[in-house]
């Protein structure tokens, strides 16, 4: 396989729009895509099971059409996020229908397990795995892994605490593959300096919260462009793993942002049996630090478009300094 696999080597910009939770839908999904940059979802966001193959559906057909009417700028392709951690009994289930459909790329999270990556490898996608450290990344490579997602300081919901100059660096030093970085990116310039430490691509969630396109509450997405790097809590009690939150959402709640117990993975609760978002995803908001760089609601593709002249910009810059 090349360094880079021809899924992720056309891209329009080096971006990979993180799956997130209840936020991601088929709706985001699509928009990601038909902007040029790889649109993704977890498997989980669709609440019940039966209505992943719908979703996955919608999607496949969407980038379909859009590729027969715009051959000239055709869709990025798209990612299905599947939680490997032994909580979630969908996994062999909403994994099967990601061979069927074909699904480009599978992000896991949460745990490597070999036959996923080998079933992903079975019709010719590709796996990537996301990592808080080198001890995890190498784990993941030696599972069969394709690339791996440097999730470093700073980006929304789970997250670990390494600076992304570190962890790059680290596993820089053994992995030649695909890797993108996540950590509160939010910019073009941000993209650039993903590239300039080693990434092979930026990693981006918090900023399409607020979008017209996300399943976000409008409190949610005024929150993000309200919100600075200071508004957001690190804290392991909501899920039993570390992550980053808002801190209105937390107060909100009644909760002291600032005296959080430490929480248990045990209790970790992706859902609850009645499809409905369990109450902690419902009402605590994921996000990542990098919204100081968020002024206004826009749609996805305005965003994309954005973060590519800024991209563009800061390249020259670094052109004309030389």
């Amino acid at each position: 396989m090349p360094r880079i696999p021809a899924a992720l080597a056309t891209l329009r910009l080096p971006v990979i729009a993180s799956p997130m939770f209840i936020i991601s839908t088929p709706k985001l999904v699509l928009a990601q895509c038909k902007a040029g940059i790889v649109g993704s979802v977890p498997a989980l966001n669709a609440r019940r099971a039966e209505l992943l193959e719908p979703w996955l559906i919608e999607i496949t057909e969407g980038i379909a059409e859009h590729n027969a009417t715009h051959p000239e700028q055709p869709a990025a392709p798209f990612a299905i996020n599947q939680i490997v951690h032994k909580s979630n009994d969908r996994l062999e289930h909403d994994m099967a229908l990601c061979v069927k459909y074909r699904v480009p790329i599978i992000i896991t999270s949460l745990g490597a397990r070999p036959e996923i990556n080998d079933a992903a490898h079975s019709y010719g996608g590709i796996v990537l795995h996301d990592v808080i450290n080198n001890t995890f990344a190498r784990k993941a490579i030696e599972k069969g892994a394709d690339g791996l997602i440097a999730v470093a300081a700073g980006a929304g919901g789970h997250a670990g605490l390494k600076s992304p100059f570190a962890l790059v660096q680290e596993i820089r030093t053994w992995f030649d593959g695909p890797l993108a970085l996540s950590g509160a990116i939010a910019t073009g310039d941000a993209v650039l300096a993903a590239q300039a430490m080693g990434a092979d691509f930026a990693y981006i969630g918090s900023a399409f919260i607020a979008t017209e396109e996300a399943n976000a509450v409008q409190a949610y997405k005024q929150a993000i462009v309200d919100g600075t790097s200071d508004d957001i809590v690190y804290s392991s009690f909501f899920t039993g793993v570390h992550g980053n939150y808002l801190r209105p959402s937390i107060e909100a709640a009644g909760l002291d942002p600032d005296n959080l117990p430490e929480g248990d993975l045990k209790s970790m609760n992706f859902g609850s049996a009645d499809g409905k978002p369990s109450k902690a995803w419902r009402d605590i908001w994921g996000c990542g630090q990098g919204i100081g760089a968020i002024q206004s609601i826009t749609s996805v593709a305005a965003l994309v478009d954005r973060l590519e002249a800024e991209y563009r910009a800061a390249r020259q810059r670094l052109l004309l300094q030389r």
